[in-house]
């Protein structure tokens, strides 16, 4: 062996040195991490996503017979001899209702001059019919019905005939229907207006009670947030918003609600990471540390 291989040194003896190094040169990258790192109060956040809400016109009235049609005797002055059909029932074009005693004897048949639901009666055996007084039977053509109500004047002009519409009647359940037919005006003082719906239904419904139809009249696709994570106040109208682990306070413009969500036009991005409930111990430029809604759970 050399001398000069004797005096070579062991590459072991750097191996300390090169780990120290190491160590120094990490130690101002974790120093910038923990000032990054977040402080300040947990929240529950959620990222603002785009979603679809339905534009709803409602319409409030009672049902009504679409066409009701009366029923008198040809001759007057006959008297009631038969009763074939009361007030609730079903009868087809022709059929008889009641027969009228002639002075010369035999009778007159009173016939249904359509097919319907007889609504109402006033014969009475021995009765005298007249021929322009109150009518005998009273029949809801074809068992049709129409939905009478009003609408706000800021929904007449989204209203259009055909549309569809869900209508709830008390004691009745709900019956799908389509709007027949629009007012051209509106009422000066309530500033609302008549509109007519078609009710689709082979039920039987109580004419004069109340309904309330939902008609989808468009939609409006954007931006949404729970209805939780919007404030109202002097300020207006704000969402919390956490960036780079700090509150900013957002002015928006909501728009349509449904299922706990609302639209937000304006002062949003899909993304944003939002709190899920904003509150006023939150204030601008607070630190926190922000929690996803799915582990908040």
């Amino acid at each position: 062996m050399t001398p000069f291989a004797a005096a070579r040194p062991s590459r072991n003896r750097f191996v300390p040195v090169i780990a120290a190094l190491l160590i120094l040169a990490a130690r101002p990258a974790r120093a910038a991490e923990e000032a990054d790192a977040p402080t300040g109060a947990a929240v529950t956040v959620l990222k603002a996503a785009k979603s679809c809400f339905d534009n709803i016109a409602e319409v409030s009235g009672i049902v009504i017979a679409r066409d009701e049609t009366a029923v008198r005797p040809e001759r007057p002055g006959l008297k009631v001899a038969e009763i074939l059909a009361e007030a609730g029932d079903t009868v087809t074009a022709g059929q008889t209702l009641a027969r009228l005693t002639l002075p010369e004897g035999g009778v007159q048949q009173v016939q249904a001059p359509v097919a319907g639901l007889v609504a109402s009666s006033t014969a009475a055996i021995g009765a005298v019919a007249s021929g322009k007084g109150e009518a005998l039977f009273s029949i809801i053509a074809r068992g049709e019905y129409d939905l009478a109500g009003l609408a706000p004047v800021q929904d007449m002009a989204k209203l259009a005939v055909n549309q569809g519409a869900r209508i709830r009647i008390v004691g009745a359940g709900e019956v799908d229907g389509k709007v027949r037919r629009i007012a051209p005006t509106v009422e000066p003082n309530s500033q609302l207006g008549q509109v007519f719906i078609g009710l689709t239904t082979n039920r039987r419904l109580l004419v004069n009670s109340f309904g309330r139809a939902l008609i989808k009249t468009g939609q409006s696709c954007g931006v949404s947030v729970p209805l939780s994570a919007v404030l109202y106040g002097s300020a207006g109208t704000v969402v919390q918003v956490v960036r780079r682990h700090r509150v900013e306070t957002r002015r928006v413009e909501v728009g349509l609600m449904s299922g706990g969500q609302v639209e937000i036009r304006e002062g949003l991005q899909e993304g944003d990471i939002v709190v899920a409930r904003a509150g006023a111990l939150l204030r601008e430029g607070d630190p926190v540390r922000a929690v996803t809604a799915a582990a908040g759970k």
